[in-house]
Parts: structure tokens; C-alpha cells; sequence
């Protein structure tokens, strides 16, 4: 018997897709504006998972610049149909009012860990489209619907119920009609849609409730493809929002598995909040729990209630991966799999781990305010408490050059330790809140450093606090600013003020050069270590 300790993905791992194949189970999460785009993990167990690749990884494949903060991937869907992998993926170009752009798209492969084809787009009806191989060979593409029409949320789109249309591989194209199939429970905002087939069923099973505290999993049945669907009598089948104490909140957008023992799971999102703050820094992460079919053919959760669990069992024998290095040093000839960049690729002109051996240099491009061209390398904070830390030799020329560490949710809310020069020409380090695109900076004009060469930064949190430190040799730190209240860095925050959100923090490293001129800044390394205790 395995123990598995929820979440299973911590971290920004949100609308999780799984399926089994090699022998193996893998999971596919959004990316939304990160690149690569789609995370993919593997495991053996259901317990321990690793990144293994991202199968948009190409620009010719996903090209995001200029996409919307939380625009990008949503909600990737993997399946697996006679020897071939599909993930089939929202792109969703802007975010604006009733009105949503978004394009949906289809990638395939013979082999899950290597490259994906070039994308075939599919429709722009609607997020979150989801591949059904029919037993009869027929491949449908589910998904909810947008409609700009009065009867949405104040702000959004409508969400319009789930269609359905047939997918003709070998035309690579939708054909038919396509229809709608399921209108959603009373909960509404039904979206996620995932169809299986089972005992004369079709079951549909959805996302409700907005992905948010009111978030939950509903499912629906039909004995024809095309329906009519009745919604199962015990409305959510799982859903957080009746306790605000369970530490798995959020709990929604699920997909089905199971496994060679007979044992059936669902994965689903969750957020974990901080205590007494409601708000959860790492996102929407990826949890599992154990359900079982009841005698009327309806999914329950084998704890016999509709909540989450912190902890679940299964007969498939433990199998961990070696554990991930703490500090990456930059020798390797590519970046290690965890790091992303916003949107697009860095090339190799802004991002070299060659130009100087055992660092990474990253030239500098744009503001972190920009939506077109960063140069950041980042990762996702997986721990309440952690420090992050990284060693840097820049010498910029003027106080339009830019270097350092760096929390990051989104262009309008970050914290950056960086370092500069200030109008006398003298190198200082600083600390740059943004906080929803108002400025403000604790340390002042800046500490002058009277030593011109490399500088450790380093950023301590601890659940809702982030204090930053700077040193010239790693034994004596000096605090830049107090207290900074790291929640902020969360898609609940953004919701207290009337936006929406849905990715998580990051801390990294970047560069900028608003002189143009692509000053660069060396890395010797950058460290991740988890603080929480346990």
C-alpha cells in the first residue's frame, strides 16, 4: 500500500489531464503564459511525479507574445487512442470583457517524451476542448462554449453550456454539426469537459462553480453520445466550498484513471490558502483522490463524502525519482526542465549558458512590465516557506540597466531585488515592489555597494512574509526593505479587487536594457531550497 500526501503537483500545476500508457501514467497542466507550454509529468506510483518535457516547445507550435497576463494555454487535454498521444489545447489571445479570444488547436505524437507535430487548429468557440475517442473509432471534440450575450458573470464572456462536433483525422479538420450537449447544473459555469465511456454510458464529467472557492466537480450521464445528459442527483460529486477549513480548497476540474489493480482516481485542482489570508501564492495546484462506482453507475469519492482528502492510498507500489538538486550551477549544456520564460523562447543571443563557462548570462530586453520580449528565467515556488538565492556579476552602465532576483506573478505584480546604477553613476542594490502597477521602492534610491564585483541576492518567505538580503561575500547578509507581504502574489488578490487571475508565483532571475543596447548580467547559480518544516 502507497500513501500519497495531496497535493501531488504543488505548485502552478492547474486542470490537470492524465492517462496511462508504456506502463506508465502521465499528466498534462496548463502553462498559460510560460513557456515551453503544456507541463508534462510522469510517474509510476500516482505518488511521485516528474517534469519530463513540454510538448509545446516551439514557437511554431505556440507563440504567445503580446498574450495577456493569464492568457496562453488553457486547460490542455491528453489522450491516447491506438498508438498515438493527442493533446489538444487552448490559446487564449486576449481577455476582455464579454469578449474572449481564443484558438484551439491539436498536436499528436508517436512518442509522449519526444517531439509533438506542428499544431492543426480546430475551432475558437469556446476553452477548455477536450478529445473523446468513441469505441466505434470516431474521434468528438468537447468544450464549453463563449457567448458575448447577456447572462454571464459582470466582466466575462457567458459560459454558454458544452459542445460536441466529430474530429476527421485524416481531414484534420471538424466536421458536422456541432451541438450542444449539456447545459450544466444549477451551480453553473460549466466548463472542463471530459467524456468517458462505460457500462452503456457516456459520462461527462465537468468543472463548475468558477475556478474559485464555489469550484467543483460535476458529472452528467447519457445512454447516446449526443444526449440528452442527466446531471448526477448528488449535484457535485466533489467540491470545497461547503468548509472553509479543509486545507484542499478549490477542488475542481478533474479527469478519470484507472489503474491495471482496479482501483479508480480522479486528479483535480485545488489551492492550498495561506492561514487566516484566503489566498495561495503557488496557484492552482494538482491533487488526487480515490472514488469507486456506486450500484446507480454514479462516481463517488471512496470517503464517502464530496470533500477532498489530505491523504489517499493505493495498492500500485511506490517507485520515487531521484530527488531534484536544490541549487542549479549552471554547467549543464540546457537549462534544467523546471525553468520557464514568459511567452516566448529566449534565444540564444539574450540566453547563453556558453559565453561564459559555469554561468548563465542573460542579456538585457524589456521591462518585467512587458508582454513582448523578458528576459527572465523562472521557476514555480512549490513550498509555503522557502529561500531562493543566486550570485550575480553585472555591471550596468546607467540606472536604465537592470539585473537581479526576482517573485513574480504577473507584468503588474511582482518584487525585485535588483541591482543598478544611480544617477551619480554609482552601483546600487534595490528593491522594486509593484503591486497591481503601483510602484514603490523600500530601499529608496538604493544601497551603495562600494565593491564592483559579484553580488548574492537572496529572497526568504515564509507563508504571507518575504524579506530580501544582499552580501558581497555569502557570510555577512544585509536586509533591502522590511517585511513585504508576499500574498499579494496570488490570483485571490487580484480577486478582492475585481480581476481574475489564475496562474501562481514564480522566483527567478532576469535582466532589462531600456537603452537598447543589450547589456548583459552573468548568473554563477540560482537556488530553490524549501524551508517548511516536515
Amino acid at each position: 500500500m502507497t500513501t500519497i500526501t495531496n497535493p501531488i503537483l504543488p505548485g502552478f500545476n492547474p486542470d490537470p489531464s492524465i492517462i496511462f500508457a508504456n506502463n506508465a501514467y502521465y499528466i498534462a497542466a496548463s502553462t498559460f503564459e510560460w513557456f515551453p507550454g503544456v507541463s508534462l509529468y510522469k510517474s509510476y506510483d500516482l505518488k511521485n511525479w516528474k517534469l519530463i518535457s513540454y510538448p509545446l516547445n516551439r514557437v511554431s507550435q505556440l507563440d504567445m507574445k503580446g498574450n495577456p497576463d493569464s492568457g496562453g494555454v488553457f486547460a490542455p487535454c491528453l489522450t491516447f487512442d491506438k498508438g498515438i498521444f493527442y493533446l489538444v489545447f487552448s490559446d487564449v489571445k486576449n481577455l476582455t470583457g464579454r469578449f474572449w479570444d481564443v484558438n484551439n488547436y491539436i498536436v499528436s505524437t508517436s512518442d509522449i517524451e519526444g517531439e509533438w507535430s506542428e499544431p492543426t487548429y480546430l475551432n475558437s468557440r469556446g476553452i477548455d476542448p477536450s478529445l473523446f475517442h468513441k469505441s466505434d473509432g470516431t474521434k468528438w471534440l468537447v468544450s464549453m462554449e463563449m457567448s458575448y450575450r447577456d447572462g454571464g458573470k459582470p466582466g466575462f464572456p457567458k459560459w454558454n453550456g458544452i459542445i460536441i462536433q466529430q474530429y476527421d483525422e485524416q481531414r484534420k479538420q471538424l466536421i458536422g454539426e456541432c451541438r450542444k450537449i449539456y447545459n450544466g447544473s444549477e451551480l453553473g459555469i460549466t466548463e472542463g469537459p471530459h467524456l468517458y465511456e462505460r457500462d452503456g454510458w457516456f459520462y461527462l464529467l465537468t468543472a463548475e462553480g468558477g475556478t474559485f472557492y464555489n469550484h467543483g466537480v460535476t458529472m452528467a450521464r447519457s445512454r447516446e453520445l449526443i444526449g440528452p445528459y442527466e446531471t448526477d442527483p448528488c449535484g457535485q460529486m466533489m467540491t470545497s466550498r461547503y468548509d472553509c477549513r479543509l486545507p484542499l480548497q478549490r477542488a475542481g476540474h478533474a479527469d478519470l484513471i484507472e489503474t491495471g489493480q482496479g482501483e479508480w482516481f480522479i486528479v483535480h485542482l485545488c489551492g492550498r490558502p495561506l492561514p487566516s489570508r484566503g489566498r495561495s501564492p503557488m496557484g492552482r495546484e494538482t491533487a488526487i483522490q480515490k472514488v469507486y462506482w456506486n450500484q446507480d453507475g454514479w462516481l463517488r469519492l471512496v470517503n464517502e463524502k464530496n470533500t477532498p482528502e489530505l491523504v489517499v492510498h493505493t495498492l500500485l507500489p511506490e517507485k520515487p525519482w531521484p530527488a531534484m538538486a536544490a541549487r542549479d550551477d549552471f554547467d549543464a549544456p540546457v537549462l534544467p526542465l523546471h525553468y520557464q520564460s514568459l511567452r516566448i523562447p529566449l534565444a540564444d543571443a539574450f540566453c547563453s549558458l556558453t559565453a561564459r563557462k559555469g554561468w548563465l548570462r542573460l542579456h538585457g530586453q524589456e521591462s518585467l512590465s512587458s508582454h513582448h520580449h523578458q528576459s527572465l528565467v523562472a521557476r514555480r515556488q512549490t513550498d509555503f516557506a522557502f529561500r531562493a538565492q543566486t550570485r550575480i556579476d553585472f555591471q550596468p552602465a546607467s540606472f536604465q540597466q537592470m539585473a537581479g532576483l526576482v517573485c513574480y506573478y504577473d507584468t503588474t505584480n511582482y518584487l525585485y531585488l535588483y541591482l543598478t546604477r544611480d544617477e551619480r553613476g554609482r552601483r546600487t542594490v534595490n528593491l522594486l515592489i509593484n503591486d497591481l502597477n503601483r510602484f514603490s521602492e523600500p530601499s529608496g534610491d538604493g544601497i551603495v555597494l562600494d565593491d564592483d564585483g559579484p553580488v548574492y541576492l537572496k529572497v526568504e518567505v515564509d507563508h504571507d512574509a518575504a524579506w530580501f538580503f544582499y552580501s558581497l561575500d555569502e557570510r555577512e547578509w544585509h536586509r533591502v526593505g522590511g517585511y513585504v507581504e508576499y500574498s499579494k502574489l496570488s490570483d485571490e488578490y487580484f480577486k478582492e479587487r475585481g480581476h481574475e487571475r489564475f496562474t501562481g508565483a514564480f522566483v527567478g532571475i532576469c535582466c532589462q536594457d531600456f537603452t537598447g543596447e543589450n547589456g548583459f548580467a552573468d548568473f554563477d547559480y540560482f537556488s530553490y531550497q524549501s524551508l517548511d518544516e516536515g
